[in-house]
């Protein structure tokens, strides 16, 4: 890990630092990669009302709505949060869900927990050092393991969360409402 990704925090989405997840979005960064508009709908969120949008990245009792799935239909919301990558400036993001008293997930959700990092601060570390930040959120729920999905082709990824412990659980294609790509899901002991 480099010297910048032992300085990354993971910080609650919050005005502070609003305007630099602004900022990456307009730059054409967007944590939601299946969903070509999600970009546009997340800025006419924050200038319709930013501290409604801030709210729903941290919903651990999932009062928000549902959740747009990439096919266009929705899914109830499950308990959440998400964090930003702080190193003096915005990096992405990461997000960990859900289902009380279970480890088992519903087939639209791809995993316990996701992550973007923001094109010009990819190679630093910085999603690995996320992932082992996130993963004591995870035992502090009571879960005995989290799941994480990625695409078949993004080796990248799939090192970030070999090094965090995982083992490849399952090749599988993805539910239809999730567009029916080929993925491979992980699994993180905790």
């Amino acid at each position: 890990m480099s010297l910048s990704a032992e300085t990354l925090v993971l910080v609650k989405p919050a005005r502070l630092y609003l305007a630099a997840y602004v900022d990456a979005l307009q730059r054409g960064w967007c944590a939601d990669t299946v969903r070509e508009e999600a970009a546009a709908e997340e800025l006419a969120q924050i200038e319709r009302d930013p501290d409604v949008f801030l709210a729903r990245l941290d919903d651990p009792h999932a009062k928000g709505p549902p959740v747009r799935l990439p096919d266009g239909s929705v899914s109830p919301r499950l308990p959440g949060f998400h964090r930003w990558l702080w190193d003096g400036a915005f990096c992405g993001m990461i997000n960990f869900r859900w289902s009380p008293g279970t480890p088992a997930l519903p087939p639209t959700c791809p995993g316990h927990i996701g992550y973007s990092i923001v094109p010009w601060k990819r190679g630093r570390g910085y999603a690995t050092a996320a992932l082992a930040r996130m993963l004591p959120e995870a035992r502090a729920v009571g879960l005995p393991y989290v799941e994480l999905v990625t695409d078949t082709a993004n080796v990248a990824s799939q090192r970030v969360i070999t090094a965090n412990g995982g083992v490849l659980v399952e090749r599988f294609t993805r539910p239809k409402e999730l567009g029916c790509a080929d993925a491979l899901r992980f699994r993180i002991a905790l």
